[in-house]
């Protein structure tokens, strides 16, 4: 059974960083390489949820323009954990912080992955609170 757990949340003041881990259970070493698509969420009260970026099986990603520039998603297979470094955190960064994962070997392309948010797996989230 897949399971995120995100961690690394927390309260910093403007223009501090963090960086987000998501670790995941019930994925293997060969699994977890094999998941073509992954990706941070986020959603602050009152606002829809808002993909912030996404990594392709191959390593390829994608960060929402609000954060370009700012933040990096990466992974490590063989931890099986999923980052997100956050730099020059601004106060409209902060809101809960979701990772997501699709099943492992759910084909899809990469077009496909960037604009994907219907994801299988999700974690229970951590909270990023910038203060001005």
């Amino acid at each position: 059974q897949v399971q995120l757990v995100e961690s690394g949340g927390g309260s910093v003041q403007a223009g501090g960083s963090l960086k987000l881990s998501c670790t995941a259970s019930g994925y293997s070493y060969a699994t977890y390489s094999d998941t073509y698509c992954m990706g941070w969420f986020r959603q602050a009260p009152g606002k829809e949820r808002e993909g912030v970026a996404r990594i392709y099986a191959d390593f390829r990603t994608s960060v929402a323009d609000s954060v370009k520039g700012r933040f990096t998603i990466s992974k490590d297979n063989a931890k099986t954990t999923l980052y997100l470094e956050m730099n020059s955190l601004k106060p409209e960064d902060g809101a809960m912080y979701y990772c997501a994962a699709e099943r492992p070997r759910s084909v899809m392309t990469w077009s496909s992955c960037q604009a994907w948010n219907e994801f299988t797996y999700w974690g229970q989230g951590t909270q990023v609170t910038v203060s001005s």
